[in-house]
């Protein structure tokens, strides 16, 4: 029996079926995408800062420019893109069945995500926390002062969680008022339908920013969750994977190496080998995820590096004036770290 077994893969090794099989039935995101001649990218319907059209339909945003920055380095142009508007409830199935390659929507990276979805997370773009909007005039300043509220949030998000388990946590009695969109919770809340409404940061800075008085509305202090926010992608494609992962890593590493979008060329004349290394000028860090060699230079030049991408898009060049805080490279004062392109 066992000499029948091993003559009958030895036969389907030389037929090159078993071969074949592996070919059929592993994935290659990159044959896929380079084939389109674009990305497919899973974005909000809508989060000023982070994914947001005009009125020509033109998307800008942090999430949006993660996006950019995976087309140039993996067709070598950033504006080869096409985005997909994602409600909270679709973006999950979505990225399964193939409809989109990344899926960038201010998504929160948990253990549930992580294990039971299928999904890997490729990094985190931004560190956020969940916090509370109310209106200026109430005088609220504190979470306790939110005994007994009407509280409006978005629901299937981690918000709507969060919030059950914080205020049963510290026993404050509050009244959910859910809604589909991030943008019908915010409409609500302006119109009087709630007390509060609730979200993380980013979002409550954001919406603000769509009132006709920012300053009617302020946001308290405290945050009640920590919220790394982050691409995903399918779990079945490892080169995929590491190619989004290390387009995330390269943005923060070249911050870190003070290379940006207006002195990238003349760094590629840098003596520090670890600037030659990211821009491909003395190896070739693509070539393992089967990217050209100077994948990196592409992302910077085109895209700029992490800093750019955020002060333009939700810290000081922008009208959300977010602060870096946890934001900042870990050697000045945040959290932000990315493993050494060595």
């Amino acid at each position: 029996m066992k000499k029948t077994i091993k003559t009958t893969v030895k036969t389907l090794l030389s037929s090159g079926f078993l071969i074949a099989l592996a070919s059929l039935t592993a994935a290659s995101t990159l044959n896929d995408v380079r084939k389109a001649g674009h990305i497919k990218c899973g974005v909000s319907t809508g989060i000023p800062g982070f994914s947001n059209p005009d009125r020509l339909g033109n998307w800008t945003g942090l999430d949006v420019d993660v996006c950019r920055a995976l087309a140039a380095a993996v067709l070598g142009d950033a504006d080869r893109v096409r985005y997909i508007p994602l409600t909270p409830g679709d973006r999950f199935n979505a990225l399964q069945s193939e409809e989109i390659d990344v899926l960038s929507r201010v998504t929160t990276w948990t253990h549930s995500r992580d294990t039971t979805l299928d999904i890997i997370f490729a990094g985190v773009s931004f560190y956020d926390g969940q916090g509370f909007m109310v209106q200026a005039a109430s005088g609220v300043t504190s979470i306790s002062e939110l005994k007994g509220a009407a509280i409006c949030v978005q629901s299937g998000t981690t918000s709507a969680q969060n919030l059950a388990d914080y205020f049963r946590e510290v026993s404050l009695s509050y009244q959910p008022v859910t809604f589909s969109s991030s943008d019908q919770a915010f409409n609500a809340f302006k119109a009087g339908g709630c007390n509060a409404v609730t979200a993380d940061l980013s979002q409550l800075y954001a919406q603000r920013t769509k009132l006709e008085d920012p300053s009617s509305a302020s946001i308290i202090k405290e945050v009640i969750s920590k919220e790394p926010l982050g691409p995903a992608v399918r779990q079945d494609d490892m080169q995929w994977y590491n190619i989004v992962k290390w387009t995330l890593f390269a943005l923060v590493n070249a911050e870190e190496l003070g290379v940006n979008s207006n002195n990238v060329d003349e760094m590629k004349k840098s003596k520090k080998p670890v600037i030659q290394r990211m821009l491909g000028v003395n190896s070739d860090t693509g070539a393992p995820m089967g990217l050209e060699s100077d994948w990196a230079y592409r992302v910077i030049k085109q895209v700029g590096n992490y800093q750019e991408i955020f002060d333009r898009n939700v810290g000081k060049d922008s009208p959300l004036k977010i602060e870096r805080g946890l934001n900042s490279l870990w050697n000045n004062g945040g959290i932000l770290f990315a493993p050494p392109l060595i």
